[in-house]
Order: C-alpha cells, then structure tokens, then sequence
C-alpha cells in the first residue's frame, strides 16, 4: 500500500472550519501533533444503538492514525464500523481569572479528530498498532514487559482514524479585560497555571523483594506529563 507524506497544514472542513473564537483557531499539522504527543487519555464519541457515548481510553499515534484499542467486546468499539466517530483530546493549562465572572476562561489546547476508523484485521498492522499505542504512553514498556499473544490479538479491537480532518485549538494568555471600565474597580486578575508531574513508582505489593523499577520508568519520576 502506498502513501502519500502528510502536509504541514490540515485542510479545513465544514466540520473542522471555526465559526466562534476563530482567534484560537490552528490548522498546523505541527500544532495537532503537539497536543496529541502532550497526552494520552482521548475521548472517543460514538452513536451505539442511537444513545450517544463518550468514552475516556488511552490512544497513540503516528504520521497518519491515531490508534484506540478495547476489548472485541466494547460496545462502543464494536459499533456500527462505517459510523462516523469524534475523538477529543483536551489539555487544560490554567485558569484565566478576570476582574469580571462574564470574562473568566480557561487557557486550553484541545484537538478534535472526525471520521470513519478502520478496524485492524491483520495481526502485523494490530501489533505494530499496540506497540506505538504502548510506547505513546509508556515509553521503553513494550520491549520491558510480554508482548500480546495471539490468543490477547484475537480479544482486542484496535481501531486506526486519519488525521486528516481534524480541529485545533489553542487558549493561552491573560484575561481580556485590562482595559476594560472592570480595570477601575482595583480587583486582581490574572491567570492559576495548572501542572501535571508524574510521581516516584509504586511498586506491586506482591512484586517478590529486589525487583525494582525499571530505568525507563524511574527516569518519568519528577517529570512534567502535558
């Protein structure tokens, strides 16, 4: 099968197109890339039997896909495979604290991923799928610990969505409201930053003595996640 490279800009549709906030707007490839590299927890929206769901699952990604995977008994992977899907993924950086409670905000980068997914059938393509999928989020895992049988390939659904139509936006900076009549009221505003950091390892309480944690693991310790 062959490819064409990716572009450096994604192309707007009348999904992905801004109609509010168009400030916020970013169709840079690199930007998209950013946010799904800052992550690893997506929200995957489908339509099972008519009822909407939303389902929190972690994901990875490479040039072209951004792979989910669950159990081949998930309702919300095992819906209808040529139904339309969204998946978000949402970093929030900090509260945006105006003079007024009309100019409040949240400084955010969020990404939306619109279209019709493939579900892997060849145990190959599902493998290497699991493999970025794991490393995404837990960098040096997938050559530490055993690698899916056939038996694991068979009860998992892994799913591959394009990440050519999709929305980006970015919300950073102070509040709005500097110049505004607010500004004479001598109140304080500014912006609450928030911070994410990953903790020292905590090891299995039935772990036998003098097994330790891996470096790849003990290197995240003290490290910014997002």
């Amino acid at each position: 099968m062959t490819h064409t490279e990716p572009t450096s800009t994604l192309s707007p549709t009348d999904r992905t197109r801004p109609r509010r906030m168009k400030e916020n707007a970013s169709f840079e490839r690199g930007d998209l890339e950013a946010i799904l590299d800052a992550g690893f927890v997506c929200h995957l929206g489908v339509v099972v039997e008519g009822t909407p769901m939303v389902v929190p699952t972690v994901y990875g990604r490479d040039e072209r896909y951004l792979y989910v995977h669950g159990s081949v008994a998930s309702r919300s992977l095992a819906a209808d495979p040529d139904a339309e899907i969204c998946v978000t993924v949402t970093h929030v950086d900090g509260l945006v604290l105006a003079r007024s409670v009309f100019e409040h905000g949240v400084n955010y980068r969020c990404a939306m991923i619109y279209g019709v997914p493939r579900t892997l059938t060849d145990d190959a393509e599902k493998t290497e799928a699991l493999r970025i999928l794991t490393h995404h989020s837990a960098p040096g895992q997938w050559d530490y610990a055993r690698r899916p049988d056939r038996k694991e390939l068979a009860a998992t659904t892994v799913l591959a969505l394009s990440l050519e139509e999709a929305s980006v936006k970015i919300s950073a900076g102070p509040p709005d409201d500097g110049r505004s009549p607010d500004a004479e009221r001598g109140r304080w505003a500014g912006t609450l930053p928030l911070t994410a950091r990953w903790g020292a390892p905590t090891a299995d309480p039935l772990l036998p003595h003098g097994i330790t944690a891996p470096a790849h693991v003990v290197a995240r310790a003290g490290t910014r996640q997002g």
